[in-house]
């Protein structure tokens, strides 16, 4: 790996200060999407530090993949949260001293070893292509399970959406929307 310029540097230090305040949000916010979008914005500060870093495929794996991931969850909100759109002030923690001890413990477990282990130095020469070397090492020969994995999950996400809900707009309204008023089978709540 080349040396880094002093404006990559001041780009990863930059980066890697947005990844922690945006982290940090996530636990600050009141509500689940405004934490949603926080974390998003963390994951892709991560990216940029990864696409500063030339690691370009994690770095764009890293931002597809938080990107949809962060969509769908805020889309699942909408549909299925009780108050609207997650947007209702909550407390996005939980035993807050019980939280925060164990987070400063793990933080200082991981700093205490990240300048006490005696780590590694390099042995032979640095490979033409990490990333493809990256890949081989996790995947080596299952890269087609992967992808057939991956493609019965989101098979078995959209089969549990529908089967979550049994009754859409088309059975409430009819099948030209124009009811005017929804065929609910129990009274109250929205259109009631």
């Amino acid at each position: 790996m080349t040396e880094l310029s002093s404006i990559e540097v001041t780009a990863l230090i930059a980066l890697g200060a947005l990844a922690v305040v945006f982290g940090a949000a996530v636990f600050i916010v009141d509500s689940m999407a405004r934490a949603t979008f926080a974390l998003l914005a963390s994951f892709l500060a991560i990216a940029g530090a990864l696409l500063v870093l030339d690691l370009v495929y994690l770095a764009v794996v890293t931002a597809l993949m938080m990107t949809i991931e962060m969509a769908v969850m805020a889309v699942f909100m909408i549909m299925f949260m009780m108050n609207p759109a997650g947007l209702m002030p909550m407390s996005m923690v939980h035993n807050k001293r019980g939280s925060v001890l164990a987070g400063a413990t793990v933080f200082a477990v991981l700093v205490t070893g990240i300048w006490m282990v005696d780590w590694p130095t390099r042995r032979g020469l640095v490979p033409e292509d990490p990333t493809r070397q990256l890949g081989e090492a996790i995947m080596g020969s299952h890269m087609l399970v992967m992808l057939v994995i991956g493609i019965a999950l989101f098979g078995t996400i959209l089969a549990g959406t529908v089967l979550a809900t049994s009754r859409g707009r088309y059975d409430r309204f009819g099948p030209d929307l124009k009811a005017p008023r929804p065929d609910d089978p129990v009274r109250g709540g929205v259109g009631r």
